[in-house]
């Protein structure tokens, strides 16, 4: 274990505040968002053996529309049977052009649901109209007020737009870069798929900054459409770990394996930071402000980092 270090401790502050409600006090990152088909009782049954940490129950783009009814009946009875495990629970609702559909929100909205997975949002305006919806549910249903949460994707040019002020809605606590092959966001923004991504770095980079202002720290990115490449899942990964995110959507328990390994913190990781807590620690006692450790210059800073590192993932 790393030997605390006072100014350190002093200058991290904890995710949890005072007064915090119990779903806000224990957000963490969700490192697989897989999707799973509303109408597929078979795969919904097997979601526990499938190793993600939230699921997204589609109604939608998913579901074709002679089974819509089907599939929002077959995801309101799966709820409870689910919840409580392994996996957190968030439905994709439908939405028409003016607004979200209200018998989904009605038949899924219900205790042990963690949230929603928003469709198609383009601005601020959206979102307050999906929260002032979901509390007149939760309030019927005698359901704390907000314990329903919001997951956001950024999948329009104004919703990009907005990122930040989307972002800072208080139901909601992941925000989403969508850089899907030939989905909503290219067909939006007009650019041209590649495996590079080099087309989708603004608007991924634009919103995990959006994400992180609005002190949601756990952004989510992808996902990888080929579930046979896992090479290529593994490389946007990791690419996507590099600009902040802290998860991925994906589409097959495979990829789950995959994106669970890479925003996972490895074992160099965990050694280097207890490390370095532990050196600077000893630099302390010594009345330094600063140490070379590993050959690279660390001081209160680098502290906190690797404090925060250790804490989110419980291993300090």
């Amino acid at each position: 274990m790393p030997r605390q270090c006072k100014s350190c401790a002093d200058k991290f502050q904890p995710r949890h505040r005072a007064g915090a409600h119990s779903w806000e006090a224990t957000l963490k990152p969700i490192r697989s968002l897989m999707f799973v088909p509303g109408h597929k009782a078979s795969w919904i049954a097997k979601i526990p053996t499938f190793g993600a940490d939230a699921i997204v129950l589609d109604l939608e783009d998913s579901v074709p529309h002679a089974l819509k009814e089907k599939a929002r009946s077959t995801v309101a009875a799966a709820i409870p049977d689910l919840a409580g495990g392994k996996s957190k629970l968030f439905v994709r609702t439908n939405r028409g052009h003016h607004s979200y559909d209200v018998d989904d929100l009605r038949a899924v909205v219900q205790p042990g649901l963690n949230g929603i997975f928003v469709s198609k949002a383009e601005d601020p305006t959206d979102i307050e109209l999906l929260h002032r919806l979901i509390s007149e549910i939760e309030q019927k249903k005698g359901m704390a007020i907000g314990s329903t949460r919001l997951v956001v994707p950024i999948e329009t040019a104004g919703a990009s737009q907005f990122a930040f002020e989307i972002a800072s809605h208080p139901r909601l606590d992941h925000l989403i870069a969508v850089s899907a092959r030939g989905a909503d966001l290219e067909r939006n923004l007009g650019f041209t798929w590649t495996a590079e991504g080099t087309e989708t770095l603004y608007h991924r980079s634009r919103a995990v900054i959006a994400s992180r202002a609005a002190k949601k720290p756990f952004p989510i990115g992808g996902m990888w459409q080929d579930v046979h490449d896992a090479e290529g899942l593994r490389r946007q990964a990791k690419f996507n770990k590099q600009l902040g995110f802290t998860g991925e959507i994906v589409l097959h328990p495979a990829q789950v394996v995959v994106v669970n390994e890479i925003y996972s913190p490895s074992a160099e990781e965990i050694d280097h930071y207890r490390g370095l807590i532990a050196a600077f620690a000893e630099a302390e006692k010594k009345g330094d402000g600063a140490v070379m450790y590993r050959g690279e210059h660390i001081d209160i800073a680098h502290a906190v980092t690797a404090r925060e590192f250790l804490e989110l993932w419980d291993l300090a």
